[in-house]
């Protein structure tokens, strides 16, 4: 719903991570995935759709070494804000990563149901490594212990939209990290 320039301002509440935020954590994640990854000739960037689009795009640019860019679908919440448990991969790899440094490039990890299954289906595959890159994290909100290399930022527990993250499909064009207003 757009009006006088406003995407949905009566459903966007609060900012939670403003466009200059992310503009200069995303710049530091890169810096210390290049360190990181130094050494890595097969760094792949494994960007989960739709929501991690905007972030691995953004992300990619700040890595000052080359990588390869592949994606992964999967569904977990439909049309609702809260996880229904069950994950369906929509879309998988075109590359194979058997031997590869894969690191997963995530918008958000909630309740890390989702982040399990995928490490554990990836980790299948036989990567020489496989890490997790994610924009945000909700700590109190996590069901599965996960370990989780580089986090942009730790929000509380409420639904966030924007830059990437939607809510039935909807402010995913949002240049910042807003939550959704309570009625």
């Amino acid at each position: 719903m757009q009006r006088d320039g406003q995407i949905g301002a009566a459903e966007v509440g609060r900012t939670l991570v403003d466009a200059p935020q992310l503009r200069a954590r995303v710049r530091e994640l890169g810096q210390e995935i290049a360190r990181d990854y130094a050494g890595s000739s097969s760094l792949l960037l494994v960007g989960v759709l739709k929501g991690a689009v905007l972030f691995l795009a953004d992300l990619m640019r700040a890595i000052e070494m080359p990588v390869e860019v592949d994606f992964m679908a999967v569904a977990s919440y439909g049309s609702a804000t809260d996880s229904s448990g069950v994950v369906r991969i929509l879309k998988d790899l075109d590359t194979p990563i058997s031997g590869r440094d894969v690191l997963i490039v995530e918008d958000i990890v909630n309740s890390g149901l989702t982040l399990k299954y995928l490490l554990r289906n990836l980790g299948s595959r036989e990567p020489a490594s496989l890490g997790v890159c994610a924009l945000l994290a909700k700590p109190a909100c996590r069901r599965s212990e996960l370990s989780i290399r580089y986090v942009g930022f730790e929000i509380p527990d409420t639904f966030a939209v924007g830059y990437g993250l939607d809510h039935s499909e909807r402010y995913r064009n949002l240049p910042y990290i807003a939550a959704i207003a309570e009625d």
